[in-house]
């Protein structure tokens, strides 16, 4: 009877704290992540990277990006293939952190890691900072095409290590 009682408790306990979310849309939220709407799409291209050994390597990319949650996030499904290889893949969500203009950029990998970073849109282009010394800028070029280049600082420079340029499928 005890058993009952307790879970009769936890029951309208459970109840009343469901009940009392609110379920209504962050306005504010749904804003700033609809100004990322030129990330969304299906797309496909190729670019390069450089390798442990300096030289450059080129790859296939594919990445699905959509709206989610009445557009208070994004969700980004994210693939890299070198010669027939996945050589990345994560599963990305942008939300808006709702301090000082910037998102919270998770991503999550295969391996069972995942991270949280910072990212802010400047203009047209959404940066995303996996470490302080490391950023990556994607934008749209003149010809529509989603363009993302990956850079790290050295010394106070700037210097590119990847590029990838991907065309809008759908």
């Amino acid at each position: 009877m005890r058993k009952l009682y307790l879970l009769l408790i936890l029951t309208v306990c459970m109840t009343g704290i469901v009940s009392a979310q609110d379920w209504a849309t962050d306005k504010a939220a749904q804003a700033e992540v609809k100004k990322l709407a030129f990330l969304v799409g299906e797309w496909r291209g190729s670019g390069w990277m450089m390798g442990v050994d300096r030289m450059k390597q080129s790859f296939e990319q594919t990445e699905h990006i959509h709206f989610k949650l009445d557009s208070t996030a994004i969700l980004d499904e994210f693939q890299r293939v070198l010669e027939d290889n996945t050589v990345h893949q994560s599963l990305n969500i942008l939300t808006y952190k709702g301090e000082d203009g910037l998102y919270d950029f998770q991503s999550f990998l295969p391996s069972g890691q995942k991270s949280t970073f910072k990212s802010e849109l400047k203009g047209k282009k959404l940066f995303w900072y996996p470490r302080d010394f490391i950023r990556y800028t994607i934008q749209l070029d003149d010809q529509g095409r989603l363009f993302e280049k990956g850079e790290i600082n050295k010394g106070g420079n700037w210097y590119q290590f990847s590029e990838s340029i991907l065309e809008k499928v759908n």
